[in-house]
């Protein structure tokens, strides 16, 4: 458990305390709640996403680290994510989706569409 100190100028007045302790509070879980993300990986191996389809929780932001193993790029690309990044050969990137609503949200290889495809399936 982590102790912060609070100093309250001898000037404050008492009945402004309520909202500045309720201010920090709104601070403090919003900082809280940025590093709730759930991290997940996809492999571009062969010019194929492994796995093809990968079940994720709905309802919280995901961090997907694609790592592609391939010796030319690939794009990692979905319609109903709202998501495109390309991923150098032999390199890694980040792509952060959601929070998701329960249902199957399908991505492809922009590069290699007839066999990079797969699916995030968020329950």
């Amino acid at each position: 458990m982590i102790t912060i100190p609070i100093i309250i100028p001898a000037a404050m007045r008492h009945h402004q305390l309520p909202a500045i302790l309720f201010a920090l509070a709104v601070y403090l879980l919003a900082g809280a709640a940025t590093g709730q993300e759930v991290e997940f990986k996809l492999t571009v191996r062969n010019h194929k996403f492994e796995p093809a389809e990968l079940a994720v929780p709905a309802g919280k932001k995901i961090k997907l680290v694609i790592d592609n193993q391939d010796s030319t790029p690939e794009e990692f690309e979905s319609y109903e994510l709202n998501r495109e990044k390309v991923i150098a050969a032999n390199s890694s990137a980040v792509v952060y989706v959601g929070p998701l609503k329960e249902g199957r949200y399908p991505f492809f290889g922009d590069f290699n569409k007839q066999t990079a495809q797969g699916a995030l399936i968020a329950k």
